[in-house]
């Protein structure tokens, strides 16, 4: 060998003979990784550290009854667990020797460290650590293997010629060793829950403290692998009498790397478990099959962890907390939003709240008492402030999630509901499925007439007056261009003059009395055959002959009338009124069908009950309400008369004629009126 080779190989061992207590973690960090090329060899970590585990477990009990009895003992340990076969590492019995063979001293450790890490350069980080492990476990599973007294004189030789027995006169010493081997023990453990961790494909935007475990990990290597080196070089002394060396400083680093790897893997663990809890809510809400509404509300508002603040659902209208389950077998309208900008919102929910209380209990087969209202505000922080936002809207008779702040829920809410921050109300059925995304849609436009607010409710009333506008579109040019600019409209009409022109009169009054500045407010009216006085009558022919063409479907013995046929009915029945009828629509959305008398009265007190639009309430809601009130407060009520000049030719049973001439009569005209228990209605 040539004098530089020599002078080379010196310096290299002067590189590797460092304390390594001497320099930071930064600094070893550099070193370490120097020798990691890439993960290269795969090879059975998990079967080789059981094996290890359990060889270094048989071994501190036997050391443990040793010191326990203070003095050796027979092995009679009866052996229960399985035999694990791993592929054979041919680089373990010299990483072994290389161990027990180190030179007493930090530095001397520290070298062997190195070398063993480069000749694992293409393992993992954890195999590099469980290889190191089996090395220690293989000597030191021989040392103690030979402790109790054995049975065989081969056996008593063997642990004579290792001086074991005098092994009892070191006690402290080994009880100190021993100690230092279960403390590796479980930084070993850390990294192969930490490898198990990784290779789950957590993505490190959801995991962010994996990051940290990635660049604390090494040096967590590389002291679990000096410190298993240091005591593999220390095993043939356990049996000097009088050998004492001072291992606390690896009992004080270990502490301190655990410490902050344990914390990093904790902050992990919660972190997945979070993942894993969002995964499993979020299978329960779009799984609707396997659950029911009191779960699905559950899943979305009350978190696991009992550390998380539990959110209070509130009943406003009796001001009690209440659970979840008095959403049992119920539809929950689920308006989600912020605080701020809401009016519009909450006022159509108070109107729908005090609906759901009036009759008909029953529409569509649904039952207006099976149907809840919550709220759930979402706000970045819980002050003072939005606990009075809160309140001051919660004044009627539905719940409210108070102080909402669980994370997993707001982004379920985010992610499933697509909330990017605008209200939104969704319908849901008491299996937990959710039969209409977009609630607030059908509510808007149809108030509580689009009871039961499925997705199906919004076609079947946009098309249930079809009928209507196609013949109104026919009659007139003008209505065409009114619809177009889904304006609120009023249609009107009747025989009475005076109330004809009154209600005229009132509507321009309305149009021009400068409340309206808002486009979606504009007020235009038509009054029928105002284009054309042939019109009107063939307006109501025309719908005349569309009751009787309706067909007539049974259930139950009884005849079931479809919606269309219900207003077409309604319809009829407004032409009978002796003073007018008029219609409120908004662009093609019948809202209100009127009575004369309280038609005209709601228009011209409009100046009473203005006020109630700057509460965020629209015009037809409004107008509706007033219109109500003064049609009950109309007394008389009117009794409903209903003429046919076409009708179903089952309405009646055909009767003989009366002169005997055998021939049935014809039926030429059919009138029905409400006489309120007097003579019965003529047939004319």
């Amino acid at each position: 060998m040539s004098s530089k080779q020599v002078s080379s190989n010196t310096l290299h061992q002067e590189k590797l003979l460092l304390n390594p207590f001497d320099v930071n973690d930064d600094q070893m960090l550099e070193k370490i990784y120097m020798t990691h090329y890439h993960c290269v060899e795969k090879y059975d970590v998990e079967s080789l550290y059981k094996i290890a585990s359990n060889v270094i477990h048989h071994s501190i009990e036997i050391a443990d009854l040793i010191k326990e009895n203070g003095q050796q003992i027979e092995q009679v340990r009866e052996e229960k667990d399985p035999l694990i076969s791993f592929p054979r590492l041919p680089t373990l019995k010299r990483i072994s020797c290389q161990m027990i063979c180190t030179g007493r001293g930090e530095q001397y450790a520290h070298q062997t460290t190195m070398l063993i890490l480069e000749q694992l350069r293409e393992y993992s980080w954890d195999a590099k650590a469980v290889i190191a492990l089996a090395a220690f476990a293989l000597e030191y599973g021989k040392f103690w293997q030979l402790a109790p007294i054995p049975r065989d004189k081969l056996g008593k030789s063997l642990a004579e010629l290792n001086g074991l027995h005098s092994i009892v006169e070191n006690m402290q010493q080994l009880d100190n060793f021993n100690t230092l081997v279960k403390k590796v023990m479980q930084v070993v453990k850390c990294i192969t829950d930490w490898k198990k961790l990784i290779t789950a494909q957590y993505n490190i935007n959801d995991v962010p403290s994996l990051t940290d475990t990635l660049h604390e990990i090494p040096i967590l290597a590389y002291w679990t692998i000096i410190t298993l080196v240091t005591c593999t070089s220390h095993i043939d002394f356990l049996c000097d009498k009088g050998y004492r060396y001072d291992l606390s400083k690896f009992d004080y680093k270990l502490d301190y790397i655990l410490k902050n790897f344990k914390e990093h893997q904790e902050k992990c663990n919660t972190q997945i478990g979070r993942i894993e809890d969002y995964s499993k809510r979020k299978d329960i809400i779009n799984n609707f099959t396997e659950t029911d509404i009191v779960k699905y509300l559950e899943a979305l508002i009350i978190p696991t962890d009992p550390q998380d603040p539990r959110p209070v659902v509130y009943n406003v209208l009796t001001q009690k907390e209440v659970g979840i389950g008095v959403f049992k077998n119920k539809y929950v309208l689920l308006f989600i939003s912020g605080t701020d900008n809401i009016e519009y919102e909450s006022q159509l929910l108070i109107s729908i709240d005090g609906k759901l209380r009036e009759g008909p209990k029953e529409v569509e087969g649904y039952r207006k008492e099976d149907f809840s209202i919550l709220w759930i505000p979402i706000v970045r922080v819980w002050d003072e402030e939005q606990r009075k936002k809160v309140e001051n809207i919660c004044e009627v008779g539905w719940y409210v999630v108070k102080e909402f702040n669980f994370q997993t829920g707001i982004d379920l809410i985010k992610e499933v509901f697509k909330y990017k921050g605008n209200p939104i109300i969704l319908l849901i059925s008491p299996q937990g499925k959710v039969e209409n995304p977009d609630a607030k849609q059908i509510i808007s436009t149809w108030g509580i007439e689009g009871f039961p607010f499925r997705t199906s409710d919004h076609t079947r009333l946009t098309q249930q007056w079809n009928w209507f506008w196609t013949e109104m579109k026919n009659l007139s040019s003008t209505i065409r261009e009114l619809m177009n600019r889904e304006c609120y409209i009023f249609i009107y009409g009747g025989t009475n003059t005076k109330w004809v022109e009154e209600f005229s009169t009132a509507v321009e009054k309305l149009k021009n009395s400068g409340t309206f500045s808002l486009a979606e407010t504009t007020i235009e009216s038509y009054k029928l055959g105002s284009e054309s006085p042939k019109n009107v009558p063939r307006f109501w022919i025309t719908i005349d002959n569309m009751l009787a063409s309706r067909k007539r479907t049974k259930k139950g013995g009884e005849e079931v009338e479809d919606s269309t046929t219900r207003e077409i009915k309604n319809l009829l029945s407004l032409k009978q009124d002796p003073n007018g009828w008029a219609i409120l629509t908004k662009g093609s959305h019948v809202k209100l069908l009127g009575l004369g008398e309280p038609m005209l009265k709601t228009v011209m007190d409009f100046e009473i009950w203005k006020e109630r639009l700057e509460h965020e309430v629209s015009f037809d809601a409004a107008f509706k309400d007033y219109y109500d009130n003064c049609e009950v407060k109309s007394v008389p009520k009117k009794c409903e008369h209903r003429e046919f000049a076409n009708y179903p030719t089952d309405i009646l049973a055909r009767l003989p004629c009366p002169n005997k001439c055998g021939h049935q009569m014809g039926v030429a005209s059919v009138k029905y009126k409400c006489c309120h228990g007097h003579e019965t209605g003529d047939i004319a």
